[in-house]
């Protein structure tokens, strides 16, 4: 299997109010990429300019960032026909991989408004490489800038930064300096377009935790009365097991709860919300056991939580009797 390292400059409009488009909010003017065979050594490149058709002035912030001259871009090529080509490019058996997880909803959205036809009919995986430099060099997921990570690494900065070609090399780079081939394998998954229905969800296992990606909600209320949403199946032994920390939201995005299974432990239940561009909410899911002592720091967050609740309803209840009277 061959890695395509891919990274895209793109254009906004000056005044989103009265300017923006709303079905496409950010429109792509560069691909670049890299290929790198089984052993992760580059062996081809891929760079195109593509003329804009939405945003047809560079944006100050685009501008500031990426130096693509107005020349180029009049010069640049129709969205859809580098597309295909690029598509062509990359080969039969690739896996894609960026630094951090926008380009790609980024790509398919373009896509999408150019009415081409979808990269997957559902989640498919991808390789993160930000997310594999923190496991690797850091002990942890991390969101690096991709300069700090090449300084950091001691690669030699011999192109410039902020152009889509080049900093697709550079990822690249840092993706062959993993040592740790376990990594290779902790995917990510893009979401742009989820699951059609139940039977297409999926269930996947890695190394020391779960996940779980549903299909589409009509609201945040029925993704969290789903069966499967609120299961707690131990990802160890797979037996039904009960929560001894009820479901809880330390953010307004996410839940968090905790179950406990008599013969392995207590098991970490992580559940995000998130919407798509149609407005269907689903649901990401990822379970891991923890230590007894990780389960009561949640325990004492969500009492926490629940007791600072208590006293703000009974305060507003206060106020209303006084108000009533």
């Amino acid at each position: 299997m061959n890695y395509v390292v891919i990274d895209l400059e793109w254009n906004q409009p000056f005044d989103w109010k009265n300017t923006g488009n709303p079905d496409l909010c950010f429109e792509i003017i560069e691909i670049g990429a890299v290929l790198l065979n089984e052993e992760r050594r580059q062996i081809r490149e891929f760079s195109r300019i593509i003329k804009p058709q939405v945003y047809k002035r560079i944006n100050s912030i685009t501008k500031g960032i990426v130096n693509i001259s107005k020349e180029e871009l009049e010069n640049g090529e129709p969205f859809d026909e580098v597309m295909k080509e690029f598509l062509a490019w990359c080969g039969g058996d690739y896996i894609f991989c960026t630094w951090g997880s926008g380009d790609l909803v980024e790509l398919q959205r373009n896509m999408k408004y150019y009415g081409m036809k979808n990269l997957a009919n559902g989640p498919f995986p991808y390789l993160d490489v930000q997310k594999l430099y923190g496991l690797e060099f850091e002990g942890k997921k991390s969101a690096r800038a991709l300069d700090h990570a090449v300084e950091a690494l001691g690669i030699e900065q011999d192109v410039p930064f902020h152009r889509a070609l080049s900093d697709a090399y550079y990822t690249g780079r840092i993706l062959s300096e993993i040592q740790n081939e376990e990594l290779l394998t902790r995917y990510s998954y893009d979401t742009y377009h989820i699951p059609k229905n139940r039977s297409a969800e999926l269930h996947l296992t890695f190394p020391g935790y779960q996940k779980y990606i549903s299909r589409g909600f009509d609201d945040k209320t029925a993704a969290m009365q789903d069966r499967e949403v609120l299961s707690s199946r131990c990802i160890v032994c797979g037996k039904k097991i009960r929560k001894c920390v009820r479901n809880f939201s330390p953010g307004g995005k996410y839940y968090l709860n905790v179950a406990h299974c008599e013969e392995d432990g207590f098991m970490k239940s992580k559940i995000r919300l998130k919407k798509t561009d149609t407005g269907k909410v689903y649901v990401v899911k990822t379970q891991k056991m923890i230590s007894p002592d990780e389960m009561a720091e949640i325990a004492g967050r969500r009492a926490h939580i629940m007791e600072v609740k208590r006293i703000k309803e009974s305060l507003l209840n206060r106020s209303l009797k006084k108000d009533k009277k």
